[in-house]
């Protein structure tokens, strides 16, 4: 079990678990692991728009500096930003302020290495290590301790980067795109980039105050972006979360596109230009039964991995992939990406509706989703899960769904919540099961708290 890192990056409530102590602890053992040779080292920080990422910010400044590293600071930039300017930017290190998707109280701290890729299990766990030894000895000297400097070219590198993913003959011109950036890391670059590639961009969740970032608005948010689209009668709308490495796709009707329907759409246009590297793509355990059966249509393998980007990320590096991705909208192509990003995903699928020149209801809709219900369970202690009536319901549940089915049930990474998804051909069976398994863990978790000892009892 590793202290500080979870799924993606350190993450928790600001000045709660995300101190300035923390995050200069970050800075300090990152730096000093990712010093290796006699050069000047940088390390690059975005964040997005929330109002402790000042705190955090300027924390890691301090512990960076602290053990000789140069900093070179981006301001509010996308996460797959960070780690696309950290390659071309010849940095050490890449730093990201986010808690992504959660609510502003929330922040975190995401790593990249120097080719761009999240740090795998086992740096994370030297980082870790050396955040709890005492690093005094090894801090720089007075002569050599670093700068920061800010960035200020960093929107137009980013922007660039992202039109190149597209063919140059293609551009978006006579398409009416609402943009949603749920008050976000993107709020600037991604409505720029589609209104210089000639789309007609209605941009909202675009005002951030420090306060709003994901609040009605972004890819977990999408009724504002519906509505708007609907009012509009824009052709597509783009929905961003808050630090812009997931999408939502809203269609001329105003319907949600998954990132299992876009998965589709990419995997079979890429199929038929030859550019798939292997036959099938890679998601999570979370991705619909339809779009398997939809990939195994067109002669496709649908390999799944646990839930989480990095893990699909490692999955399509070992064997080859250059296509995968999360239900939720965590699209990486690694021809263009080391990470997910909302933006370019869009953009691709944007290039498919222009080359076929169909409705996105039409193009974006390429399997019917079968029945899939997932519940959230909130516990405070103990390990629900492991008691004998949660093991039985689930066995219960998987023998009833049988093959035309699947249940999946994992812990959340980022907070205390147990996931309970099934899925099937029958929907009204699939509700079932869910709430079967979902009032097993409920009673497992109440009993845990009814069992634990009463603080100060004798």
């Amino acid at each position: 079990m590793r202290k500080y890192f979870g799924t993606d990056g350190i993450r928790g409530r600001a000045n709660g678990i995300i101190t300035p102590d923390l995050a200069l602890k970050v800075g300090q053992a990152a730096g000093l692991m990712f010093q290796r040779g006699d050069y000047r080292h940088r390390v690059i920080i975005g964040k997005d728009t929330r109002l402790s990422g000042y705190m955090i910010e300027n924390a890691l400044v301090a512990g960076f500096t602290s053990v000789g590293m140069d900093v070179l600071l981006l301001g509010p930039m996308p996460t797959p930003a960070v780690a696309m300017l950290t390659r071309s930017m010849r940095c050490d290190l890449g730093v990201m302020i986010s808690a992504s998707h959660n609510p502003y109280e929330d922040n975190g701290i995401k790593l990249f290495g120097p080719d761009g890729f999240k740090l795998n299990d086992d740096v994370e766990h030297e980082i870790e290590s050396l955040m709890d030894s005492d690093l005094a000895h090894r801090l720089a000297g007075s002569s050599l301790l670093g700068r920061a400097k800010r960035i200020e070219s960093a929107d137009a590198r980013y922007i660039e980067f992202a039109k190149r993913t597209l063919p140059r003959q293609l551009d978006l011109e006579g398409m009416r795109v609402v943009i949603d950036c749920a008050n976000g890391a993107g709020y600037k670059v991604a409505p720029e980039a589609l209104w210089e590639l000639g789309a007609e961009v209605m941009s909202i969740g675009v005002e951030p105050n420090g306060f709003n970032i994901n609040h009605e608005v972004g890819s977990t948010a999408p009724e504002a972006l519906v509505h708007k689209v609907r009012e509009l009668r824009a052709d597509v709308g783009i929905a961003l979360d808050g630090d812009a490495d997931r999408v939502l796709i809203v269609d001329e009707k105003g319907q949600k596109v998954d990132g299992d329907q876009l998965m589709g759409v990419v995997a079979r246009s890429w199929q038929e230009d030859g550019r798939l590297t292997q036959a099938g793509i890679v998601a999570t355990i979370m991705s619909n039964l339809g779009l398997e059966r939809y990939l195994g249509g067109l002669g496709l393998n649908l390999v799944r991995t646990a839930v989480g980007d990095r893990y699909v990320l490692e999955h399509m590096r070992a064997h080859g992939f250059n296509l995968g991705g999360e239900q939720s909208g965590h699209i990486i192509m690694s021809d263009y990406t080391t990470t997910g990003d909302g933006l370019i995903a869009a953009l691709q699928l944007l290039a498919v509706v222009k080359r076929l020149d169909r409705p996105v209801s039409e193009v974006c809709h390429c399997f019917e989703p079968l029945p899939q219900v997932l519940k959230n369970v909130r516990y405070k202690a103990g390990q629900p899960l492991q008691a004998d009536s949660v093991v039985k319901a689930i066995e219960a549940g998987r023998a009833r769904l049988g093959a035309n089915g699947r249940l999946v049930i994992r812990p959340s990474g980022t907070e205390p919540v147990i996931r309970v998804m099934a899925e099937g051909d029958d929907g009204d069976l699939v509700a079932l099961v869910v709430d079967d398994v979902v009032d097993a863990v409920s009673r497992a978790a109440t009993q845990v708290l009814a069992d634990a000892p009463v603080k100060g009892a004798a």
